[in-house]
């Protein structure tokens, strides 16, 4: 409404002022039993009018997203908002994953929870509280490959539909340093070893920099070294019997890829790149364990696509810039380009029109549309997106290995575990791997005695 509509209504009596500014917003008319059906959305709004209906009401949304990310998600839908009165009330912790069974238990359970785990969506659909999708969202997943919407059902039953997904086999590096060093993107596992043992012996910066600090979800980021370790050493089958627990943690295949990452990422002489020792991983947290590239103090950060927005802004990001990343190389080169992937997945915790009404729109290819074009560092698996949106470079790299046919793609595994295995004490058990030095061997007998019967 414009200044001098607003001035015009103060001249006129209240209730023709009232008449005339409903009349800008939208016109209403009645269904067949004669009760007010829902407004007619006009201009931009327009495309919103399959969820108007519910103006004047409130959503309230949980979830472990943070600013800056949290920003650019809150803005994907401001329109949406803006155009069917329906407020959504985000909140985002660094304690989700043990706060969301708390408040649930307690009875303060949000209406939507952004889950990246189907074994935490799991826990939760076993309170009873989870309240299955209406039809118009279930209807949305065929946008989708099949496979996501497994990961969003429980025992064959759909609960939530898929957001997002994310690349995680990828390595952050400067090509601008590489390029003054004289260093190639390495194309092979034993090529990346030998480029992390030539720079950690040529007196300069150390070849790596981590960080597994997130609140109660520490040790996350550990998890995903020994994941994409698994997957790239031994392919999908035993990755898949690792997630069941028909391969022990015990098993040599497991503690052999753990192996492989202490090699790498408890190498003293090749980590904590301008932060500290070994140990200083655990206290680090991911979201500041790439800051020493940019000083020239560490050449290399493995992490997934979403760590994108944790770059400062200005930061030139490309093939040529400041920053880029490199898909990470198979342990084995007899597996076909490995690609370790997340997501996350919207499940709510009421039925009330206004909630569903969000949960349709969040689950369409328009909103996965709109979250594009507002954050780089997001990609969808959604078939409805058109891939030209996508203008940022690591946006492109990781859309075309998660849809390449070739690849060996598998969800995360600690997110595909039981909750209190892949966001309890495999979390806490690779905390104290990093951070107190326990053995390989305590650290996978632990987490398997641990595994719910």
């Amino acid at each position: 409404m414009t200044t001098l509509m607003r001035r015009r209504l103060l001249a006129v009596p209240a209730v023709l002022a009232l008449a005339l500014a409903a009349a800008c917003s939208n016109s209403s008319s009645k269904d067949g039993g004669g009760n007010s059906a829902a407004p007619t959305l006009t201009g931009d709004c327009a495309k919103y009018q399959a969820y108007a209906g519910h103006s004047g009401t409130k959503v309230t949304m949980f979830a472990s997203i943070l600013s800056p990310e949290s920003d650019s998600l809150e803005k994907s839908w401001a329109e949406f908002s803006s155009c069917t009165g329906i407020k959504i009330s985000y909140e985002g912790s660094n304690d989700f994953e043990s706060q969301l069974p708390v408040r649930v238990s307690g009875g303060n359970a949000p209406d939507f929870a952004i889950i990246p785990q189907p074994g935490l969506l799991a826990q939760m659909v076993k309170t009873g509280k989870v309240v299955k999708p209406p039809a118009q969202t279930v209807a949305n997943e065929d946008k989708w490959s099949p496979v996501w919407k497994t990961y969003g059902s429980v025992n064959g039953t759909f609960y939530a539909a898929p957001m997002s997904a994310n690349m995680k086999s990828l390595v952050w590096y400067s090509p601008k340093a590489f390029k003054q060093a004289g260093y190639e993107v390495p194309k092979t596992w034993a090529d990346l070893m030998g480029l992390s043992n030539k720079i950690a012996t040529s007196g300069g910066a150390k070849p790596w920099c981590g960080g597994i600090a997130s609140g109660t979800a520490t040790g996350w980021p550990a998890t995903d070294w020994v994941e994409e370790v698994v997957l790239g050493s031994y392919g999908g089958d035993v990755y898949d019997q690792w997630v069941s627990h028909k391969v022990k943690f015990s098993d040599e295949k497991i503690t052999g890829a753990m192996k492989t990452v202490a090699d790498w990422m408890q190498n003293p002489a090749w980590v904590n790149a301008g932060i500290g020792d070994v140990k200083s991983i655990a206290t680090t947290t991911f979201q500041d364990a790439g800051a020493p590239i940019l000083t020239n103090k560490c050449f290399m950060l493995q992490q997934a696509s979403f760590y994108r927005a944790q770059w400062p802004k200005g930061t030139n990001i490309g093939p040529d810039g400041d920053i880029f990343a490199f898909h990470l190389p198979a342990v084995n080169p007899t597996v076909s380009s490995p690609v370790e992937g997340g997501g996350e997945f919207l499940a709510a915790f009421s039925d009330r029109p206004e909630v569903q009404a969000v949960q349709n729109y969040l689950s369409s290819s328009e909103w996965a549309s709109s979250r594009v074009k507002t954050s780089s560092g997001w990609v969808s698996a959604n078939q409805g997106v058109d891939k030209s949106l996508y203008t940022d470079p690591i946006d492109k790299l990781s859309a075309e290995a998660l849809t390449d046919p070739a690849a060996t793609f598998r969800f995360d595994a600690s997110d595909l575990m039981p909750a209190a295995i892949g966001s309890g004490q495999m979390w806490k058990s690779f905390t104290a791997w990093f951070a107190e030095g326990q053995s390989i061997q305590k650290v996978a007998a632990d987490i398997d005695a641990a595994w719910p019967q």
